[in-house]
């Protein structure tokens, strides 16, 4: 008898996993079909839309994230105090000189105990790419940032194709760029 029970647990088992991996795998095949359409919807997940914002630069420009429409973006969330963030800035570097793709270094600037501190930190780290000051942290409340640092890779399209919790280093960045080619 515990022999039948067992075997009857198992196929049971074995049923579900065979239903859940063809639910999945239709759920998969109609979010392909939804994004060919342009059905995304905007969200923080990967397959969403990125949510678009405008913010001032160190150097006193507006950007948004839709003015990059075509082009692969890293958004990344970061503070001066924040020792991941400075661990990740020289390769954040690299990349952007290695490569094409458009980095918005998002200064948590509330946290910040002085903004003279941003503009030393670009100077001290040789830092090429905009540095936008999120004077409110509306823009990281739209994203829901926790950690820090927290970075977002954005297709041409402005889907998010990668997002990651803690410092990248040079090699993740280049591998999750290819990936958005």
């Amino acid at each position: 008898m515990k022999k039948w029970v067992i075997i009857a647990i198992i196929v049971g088992m074995l049923g579900w996993t065979i239903f859940d991996y063809v639910q999945s795998t239709t759920d998969a095949a109609e979010e392909n079909v939804s994004a060919e359409q342009g059905d995304l919807s905007v969200g923080l997940d990967i397959g969403n839309l990125a949510p678009d914002f405008e913010l001032e630069t160190l150097d006193g420009e507006t950007m948004a994230l839709s003015d990059f429409q075509g082009k692969t973006v890293m958004i990344n969330f970061w503070a001066t105090w924040c020792p991941p963030c400075r661990a990740e800035m020289p390769d954040m570097q690299k990349f952007h000189e290695d490569t094409d793709v458009v980095i918005l270094a998002v200064n948590l600037t509330d946290s910040e105990a002085r903004l003279i501190d941003v503009r030393n930190f670009k100077d001290e780290y040789e830092l090429t790419f905009p540095i936008l000051l999120d004077t409110h942290v509306d823009v990281a409340n739209l994203y829901a940032i926790q950690p820090i640092p927290t970075t977002y890779i954005v297709d041409g399209n402005g889907v998010i194709t990668y997002r990651a919790f803690g410092a990248m280093n040079y090699e993740l960045m280049v591998q999750e760029y290819e990936k958005t080619k």
